[in-house]
């Protein structure tokens, strides 16, 4: 009783599951030198660059103390890693409750192209849009990319 009056008084204390699209986590895109891209960028913009390109770190705004990533991410132009879209660049969509999200994305005949997989920092599955572009969708576990450390773009 005291539980359901307590998420009655607070409805964040309630954990919402609902498949879905929770913000961006990544931006990917062809570069004819991504090394020089991302040294353009880190010497003119101030990105912290790695091999990857940068990490941009936010806080989440349901759970301020909690430290969240968005990757942005240089591809060699010609890199399989869009494929099959035909596009220039890959959008990646963080997501809460993935395994329904793509149950409903079947149901809905999208295109998902291959299984969820699990990483320290996340579970991953693409699938297509309705102008074949490829999406990347995340469930992140932020804890991971924290613990992995490295510099971040604030």
């Amino acid at each position: 009783m005291a539980e359901q009056k307590d998420q009655a008084e607070n409805p964040l204390s309630q954990e919402d599951t609902t498949p879905k699209v929770t913000g961006i986590g990544g931006i990917f895109f062809f570069s004819e030198n991504p090394e020089k891209t991302r040294e353009w960028y880190s010497e003119n913009l101030g990105l912290e660059v790695n091999q990857w390109g940068s990490s941009f770190e936010f806080r989440n705004a349901k759970r301020p103390e909690e430290i969240n990533y968005l990757q942005w991410s240089p591809f060699k132009q010609g890199s399989e890693y869009f494929s099959p879209s035909k596009k220039e660049f890959m959008i990646n969509y963080r997501v809460q409750n993935i395994e329904g999200l793509v149950e409903k994305l079947k149901n809905n005949g999208v295109t998902v192209l291959d299984e969820i997989e699990t990483f320290d920092y996340g579970k991953f599955v693409h699938i297509m849009d309705a102008e074949r572009n490829k999406i990347e969708l995340w469930e992140p576990i932020d804890k991971g990319f924290t613990e992995m450390g490295g510099e971040t773009t604030k």
